[in-house]
């Protein structure tokens, strides 16, 4: 009597890559030139904000400003990053958000203010009532839409990289930590030639009370605005494509708050001797708090979904059996890495790395599929995906498996640790999570059966480390 192996038999080779880039494609099409004439327009727009910058500080003002203003950003940028481990997106966006903030939003919000304040000024002969209106009514509506811009780039052509509400947060709150560096520059250079022109020296009171004002207490303060205009894109690309009114609405209203919650912050000064102390604890701080949680329960949620969507393609044979496991915990995935490179080498904790991060699109893809949201190229996409983990399955199964025992709970446990599709009721969703076998797109990808044989059973059990007796 022939009894079932004690782990699934991994496909005879690896899968198609699908689609392919056109050789003839016109040479603006060429991604190359397209990077080119970003990297150049965003440059530029680098040069002349900073020349304007000056102009109003001073190159002293504005040297002063920049090493003052430089100061929180490598923190705000390790925080995002860190919300993003789970699935970490390209450093290339985050690189984009950080420069349109500090360059493109930066010049479009300084040029736009000044004009529409200077209208007012000149429309109501009241400098005063026009300098309040644009710091409360116009600067919010400009700067929250300046950034804006750069998130709905990155969801409109980086739309693969952009799979949720954290995603949405980390483009956003990036965007945001550039344009508040430049801003901080100009802040902190007039506040130094104000000391100046008083007969202070050094960093004197003005700037040392900015400083408090805008780094200390209130780093945080443009990420949290635009960080409600990204959770609006990020929901909206959780939707479906049947959800177009829910995709439409929903970022113009993450925007609307972020623009309400800015008016509110500078207006806070004209709410009296204690309305930015009011606004700072009361509203400020609670809601910082509030969307800390947010974001940090949602990147549970990852984890969670990890670990329940990559069983259907460890049953399949195409992850070793324990990797759902370890691709679910981050103190695994790091355990892995660090393996990885203690017997092989830096190199093979990058692949290390990059095989954790193409599982979890692969997750989160299948995901989408079973919520019915994924689109019309979800196979291709499959294929994709699990074509570049075969490619590092020999450097990153040993050791995601090792970091899989060494992390594993001390449960006796019978059934697998792990919940199967089988036990939803669920299919499987492309003919990539199928077993081995011949079939239409290629050997080792053909239907020869479901996910699972039957709804709750899974024909293997767990892997050998994990399968203990009662």
């Amino acid at each position: 009597m022939a009894t079932s192996p004690p782990y699934p038999t991994y496909p005879s080779g690896p899968p198609p890559r699908a689609g392919g880039r056109s050789r003839h494609a016109h040479w603006w099409h060429r991604r190359w030139v397209r990077y080119g004439a970003l990297a150049a327009l965003l440059a530029l727009s680098g040069l002349v904000i900073l020349a304007l910058v000056r102009r109003q500080t001073g190159t002293e003002g504005f040297l002063v400003g920049l090493g003052l203003a430089v100061l929180p950003v490598p923190l705000l940028g390790a925080a995002f990053r860190w919300l993003d481990r789970v699935d970490p997106g390209p450093w290339r966006n985050m690189l984009f958000a950080f420069a349109w903030g500090a360059c493109a939003a930066a010049l479009i919000a300084i040029v736009a203010n000044s004009f529409a304040t200077k209208w007012i000024a000149t429309a109501t002969a009241d400098p005063a009532g026009a300098d309040t209106l644009g710091a409360t009514v116009i600067a919010p509506i400009v700067e929250e839409s300046s950034k804006a811009a750069a998130v709905l780039l990155l969801f409109l052509f980086r739309r693969r990289d952009f799979t949720g509400i954290v995603d949405g947060v980390v483009i956003a709150g990036t965007t945001a930590t550039g344009f508040a560096f430049t801003e901080n520059i100009l802040y902190l250079g007039t506040a130094f030639g104000t000391d100046q022109m008083t007969g202070g020296r050094g960093i004197a009171s003005v700037t040392a009370a900015t400083f408090f004002v805008r780094v200390v207490m209130s780093p945080f303060a443009h990420p949290l605005f635009t960080v409600c205009t990204g959770i609006g894109f990020g929901v909206a690309a959780l939707s479906g494509e049947r959800q177009r009114l829910r995709r439409c609405l929903l970022p113009p209203a993450g925007l609307l708050l972020a623009m309400g919650m800015h008016a509110l912050w500078n207006g806070s000064s004209t709410f009296g001797p204690f309305g930015f102390l009011a606004v700072y604890g009361g509203f400020m701080v609670p809601a910082f708090g509030l969307l800390t949680w947010l974001v940090v329960w949602t990147r549970q949620r990852e984890l969670r979904a990890i670990r329940e969507e990559l069983p259907a393609y460890a049953a399949a044979g195409w992850l070793a059996p324990a990797e759902p496991f370890a691709l679910g915990s981050l103190r695994a995935r790091r355990m892995a890495r660090e393996h990885a490179a203690r017997h092989l080498g830096k190199a093979a904790a990058r692949t290390v790395a990059q095989y954790e991060a193409y599982a979890t699109s692969l997750a989160f893809l299948r995901r989408r599929g079973r919520l019915g949201r994924a689109g019309a190229d979800f196979s291709v996409r499959e294929l994709e995906l699990l074509h570049e983990l075969w490619r590092g399955r020999e450097v990153a199964r040993p050791a995601l498996e090792h970091a899989a025992r060494m992390t594993a709970p001390p449960v006796r446990v019978v059934a697998a640790p792990w919940p199967m599709y089988g036990a939803y009721g669920h299919p499987p969703l492309g003919q990539a999570a199928y077993g081995p076998g011949p079939g239409p797109v290629g050997p080792g990808l053909g239907p020869a059966g479901p996910v699972t044989p039957y709804p709750g059973h899974h024909p293997y059990g767990p892997p050998a480390p994990y399968r203990t007796q009662p």
